[in-house]
């Protein structure tokens, strides 16, 4: 008898694997946990093989299941292709991201996008958040993650960003001089945050270093020409935080957010499949973690 499968169920094992959650993946599908077990339970039926080890603190695939992921991918993909090929019409979604809110996890996050639909063409501008928050109204934006800088819109939280005053080892500061910041636009949310929180503690500050992307800002920092701040998950390799030791003033945590602005089923998949995928791979990182570049995109 010729084994047919469920779609849908590949689908779900899909990103079970990739996600490590039925929770999230049921978030994803607009589905329940419950409902997102019994189709693995169905597709494992089918199969004659168990593919999730499930225990109280971890989901992991079982060995059937490490070697049947490429094949679900690859037979989602076949499906998505063939929809699309009825269709006619291919899809792009827009995402804006904001350049200090890019880091490590975006690749991955992406990664996990295209794996629920890889025929999905994905537009990413990165910029300051104010301009893709402007972009988004514009309808330029499916979707953005950027940081929540005012109550203009609420949007989904999907994380807390922390900030320090990170700079080169070699750095030198002497309490009463101009404090040599490394800084983004002048519409930058961080830029707005450093200062703040400099001129509310009497700490003179002059601007030594202006990158037109947060890559540039990074590489900067490195070189030892200023001190910026920067969310822990970004900050270069090699970069220390002289928070403590220059006594310069705390600076207060932002929540990440994501706005959207389609209404469609299958934008809501996407959007629900983004959050569902930041929140997963995002993770604390030190100064001792990867620096990432992104290409900035003007809006």
């Amino acid at each position: 008898m010729r084994m047919t499968l469920d779609v849908e169920a590949v689908r779900a094992f899909v990103l079970v694997a990739d996600l490590k959650s039925f929770t999230r993946a049921a978030e994803v599908l607009g589905s329940t946990q419950g409902a997102v077990s019994v189709k693995l339970k169905r597709l494992e039926d089918r199969l004659g093989a168990r593919l999730i080890e499930r225990t109280p603190r971890q989901v992991r695939l079982s060995s059937h299941g490490t070697a049947f992921l490429e094949a679900a991918r690859a037979f989602v993909a076949a499906h998505e292709r063939a929809v699309q090929g009825v269709s006619g019409t291919s899809r792009r979604f827009a995402l804006g991201v904001a350049a200090h809110v890019a880091g490590p996890e975006l690749p991955a996050m992406l990664a996990r996008v295209h794996a629920y639909d890889p025929m999905l063409v994905i537009d990413v501008q990165i910029a300051t958040s104010r301009r893709l928050l402007d972009a988004l109204d514009q309808g330029m934006l499916d979707a953005a993650i950027i940081w929540r800088e005012d109550d203009r819109r609420r949007g989904e939280v999907l994380a807390k960003d922390t900030f320090g005053w990170f700079a080169a080892p070699s750095f030198s500061y002497r309490r009463g001089e101009p404090l040599r910041l490394a800084s983004l636009a002048a519409d930058c949310g961080v830029r707005d945050l450093a200062i703040r929180a400099l001129d509310a503690a009497g700490i003179p500050w002059t601007e030594a270093f202006h990158g037109r992307t947060a890559a540039a800002v990074r590489a900067g920092v490195e070189a030892g020409l200023a001190v910026a701040a920067l969310s822990h998950r970004v900050a270069p390799a090699g970069t220390v935080d002289v928070g403590t030791r220059f006594h310069l003033p705390r600076l207060r945590p932002m929540d990440i957010v994501l706005h959207a602005g389609l209404t469609d089923i299958r934008s809501r998949d996407i959007v629900r499949t983004l959050a569902a995928a930041f929140r997963e791979t995002t993770v604390n990182v030190g100064q001792d973690a990867p620096m990432v570049t992104c290409r900035a995109t003007r809006v």
